[in-house]
């Protein structure tokens, strides 16, 4: 069938002349989005505004305080000596700040810098001046260089005295620092394991620059498209969706690329012919990858319904990353395959007529052991998985402390302990309330009156407007760290209190209130993203098996894997990597991509499962089949997969660590656990019943399993 007939679009892609003039289009593509992709870091947008809820009250106060003034980012300095300050410290404090109102770059505002505020117990040990800074789109570029320019100032401390630079700007410039090069950072990582894996899979050092040139040409296309619609169509990317699509597109895109060549390797053995080899692979495994892909762009496009705008905003542009390395692999990449020819595989080419050595190699031995106790082999599964799920106990997602998101201890985070052991934990990083000015008096008595607020005069701070259009601006220090579980307490006090100021209008923001409102719309972002996305999941699964109880069985096994991945990481995260907690959002963007991305592996074996049963009339025979045909290829894919997302280890920040281990546990649970032996054993114990109400689920099936005999092995095992 050289001619294509019954192959559809597949021989379009890879046809004699037409397979070129995809090569082309590619190359089109790449020449024109090429120079936009560089771009997506200048288009990133990572104001506080953006990763806030959309409409909760910290947001709306973080949107009325613009009419009083810039949007600001305060930086604290913070001077101590144990014993005392001493005058030869007094005098240097006076001299730095000569010096910081001089700054001016970056958007630091050093001629609003106060006098400096010393420790009033006692003999002041401490003393801390602010430096507010203008923020804007670009504030994430400007944070580190601004603090910079304050450290060459104040210089180090000497002599006893300790110096330390700390308060919401020096936080931001370690998280700053903590994501600059995170694009390169995570690339190499990726690409690095992909290599590797490849290389283990295949054992050719020539077949693995296919796939990556594939992966890094989609890759490309999508920063640029993503940089296009942020420029153009008001789509917001900061530097967490711009890391994560990194890492997802090379994971993902490189596993579709290990599935294609395992059934076009198949394909060469059976046809002479490469390019009908390649259009059998591409009909038959083909709407599996497009499946696969599809449940990830449908998650991440639930995503949008968030009210966190961070995770909503991360929605479209991982959709629009799978969806494009979908494009690549399923076009660019057979094109370039059949064009190199089987010399690709070298040194292991698959010669027409050679024997499968997946036939006899350790999955088939493994699915024939299975065979003989499937009911068995399942239930022991889940039962193994639901005692892992128990970890679940020690699971901490409340959120992080600034000094509890960092795997070291960066100076901003030693200047906050020092901070707080001599002024209010609040200072520098203030509770900002917004009033009707006829109400003015009540609010402060009201603010000041609240338990957790320090006993600091609430009022407006100098160079900001007190009074615009009947509304006031004030500000309240807190007694406690603001991102601590006290100053949230604090807030919902307080809210409470000004809800009672009669025509007040008072609404309460600030970093504390943020936390406050981010932790409840979390929260309901779980409530409602979770059933959308088991929803969306699961409806694909029915049009691609035609069934019900196969799809309903392979939701569950996710699900449980989901459980015990989540167990097994808050585990380690307590009594191995010390970790204080887990982040709010940790858990749904965790249930996202492990659902979005096991379900793969599942859709890979079930797809080839039931197209082995059609054939051959034996869902049992299908089920060995398609485990010993997958089982090599999508180990590989889960291991490239786990390999991409740990390296979010090699980031600093806790929460990128967290998700990275926890999608990287969950991977290798579907891959090793669920895929091998629930979900083989679940075909094998249900039979033609998987497949209710389809045909499928009514026809005769063939001789017993117990009849069949235990492969040989293959040389290659």
């Amino acid at each position: 069938m050289s001619d294509g007939r019954g192959r559809g679009v597949a021989w379009l892609v890879c046809g004699r002349r037409s397979k070129w003039l995809v090569l082309l289009l590619w190359v089109g593509v790449l020449a024109g989005l090429g120079p936009l992709a560089q771009k997506l870091t200048d288009a990133q947008d990572n104001q506080t505004v953006n990763w806030l809820p959309k409409e909760a009250e910290s947001t709306q106060v973080l949107r009325e305080s613009e009419h009083f003034r810039p949007e600001q980012m305060p930086t604290v300095i913070v001077y101590a000596r144990e014993a005392g300050l001493t005058d030869a410290d007094r005098s240097r404090i006076k001299d730095d700040l000569a010096e910081l109102r001089g700054l001016s770059a970056h958007g630091l505002r050093g001629k609003d810098t106060q006098a400096p505020q010393f420790e009033r117990r006692g003999t002041p040990r401490a003393a801390q001046v602010v430096v507010p800074m203008t923020t804007g789109k670009d504030a994430w570029e400007r944070i580190v260089p601004a603090v910079d320019d304050i450290k060459d100032k104040v210089g180090k401390g000497e002599g006893g005295l300790t110096v330390h630079i700390t308060g919401p700007g020096g936080a931001n410039a370690d998280f700053a620092e903590g994501f600059e090069g995170i694009d390169s950072t995570l690339l190499f990582a990726a690409m690095s394991v992909v290599i590797v894996m490849l290389l283990l899979t295949y054992r050719s050092p020539t077949l693995l620059f296919v796939p990556l040139i594939s992966v890094v040409v989609a890759l490309t296309a999508a920063q640029a498209i993503v940089y296009l619609l942020a420029e153009h169509a008001g789509l917001t990317v900061n530097g967490q969706s711009a890391g994560i699509l990194t890492v997802l597109v090379f994971g993902a895109g490189t596993d579709y690329a290990l599935l294609l060549v395992a059934r076009y390797r198949e394909e060469l053995r059976r046809h002479e012919d490469r390019h009908e080899a390649m259009a059998l692979a591409l009909h038959r495994a083909g709407p599996a990858v497009l499946a696969s892909g599809a449940t990830v762009v449908a998650a991440m496009l639930v995503l949008m319904a968030a009210e966190m705008s961070s995770t909503a905003s991360l929605g479209p542009v991982l959709a629009i990353g799978v969806g494009v390395a979908l494009l690549a692999l399923l076009t660019l990449f057979p094109a370039l395959l059949v064009i190199v020819g089987r010399w690709i595989f070298w040194p292991a080419r698959p010669h027409y007529g050679s024997d499968e050595p997946t036939a006899g190699g350790f999955w088939a031995r493994t699915g024939h052991r299975i065979s003989h106790r499937p009911r068995t082999v399942w239930v022991v599964g889940a039962l193994a998985l639901a005692a892992l799920s128990l970890g679940l106990m020690q699971l901490k997602a409340s959120g992080l402390s600034y000094e509890d998101s960092f795997t070291s201890r960066p100076d901003a985070v030693k200047g906050a302990e020092v901070q707080a052991r001599y002024f209010p934990a609040g200072g520098g990083d203030p509770l900002v309330i917004i009033a009707n000015a006829d109400a003015a008096d009540q609010v402060k008595s009201a603010v000041a009156g609240t338990r957790g607020v320090a006993d600091e005069p609430v009022a407006t701070p100098k160079g900001i407007a007190a009074e615009r259009a009947g509304r006031v601006y004030l500000e309240a220090t807190l007694d406690a760290d603001p991102s601590g579980k006290p100053a949230k307490q604090t807030v919902d006090r307080l809210r409470g209190e000004l809800d009672g100021v009669k025509g007040a209008d008072a609404q309460v923001g600030g970093t504390t209130a943020a936390i406050v409102d981010m932790d409840e719309a979390v929260s309901n972002d779980d409530r409602l993203i979770i059933p959308l996305v088991l929803a969306a999941v699961f409806i694909i699964l029915l049009l691609l098996l035609r069934a019900v109880v196969a799809p309903l069985m392979l939701m569950a096994t996710v699900i449980l894997s989901f459980a015990a991945a989540l167990g097994i990481s808050a585990l380690f995260f307590r009594h191995v990597f010390d970790f204080a907690g887990e982040d709010t959002a940790f858990p749904l963007l965790v249930f996202v991509f492990l659902v979005a991305l096991g379900i793969d592996y599942n859709i890979f074996l079930a797809t080839r499962i039931r197209e082995e049963a059609a054939r051959n009339g034996s869902t049992a025979k299908g089920a060995l089949t398609g485990l010993a045909a997958t089982g090599g290829v999508i180990t590989s894919a889960g291991l490239v997969l786990a390999g991409t997302f740990a390296a979010f280890g090699t980031l600093p920040m806790v929460s990128f660590a967290e998700i990275g281990f926890a999608v990287a546990v969950g991977v290798l649970l579907d891959t090793f656990i669920v895929r091998s032996m629930l979900v083989t054993a679940l075909f094998l114990d249900l039979g033609k019943r998987s497949w209710w109400p389809s045909a499928l689920s009514k026809r005769e099936e063939e001789q017993p399993l117990e009849a069949t005999r235990e492969p040989t092995p293959s040389p290659r095992g």
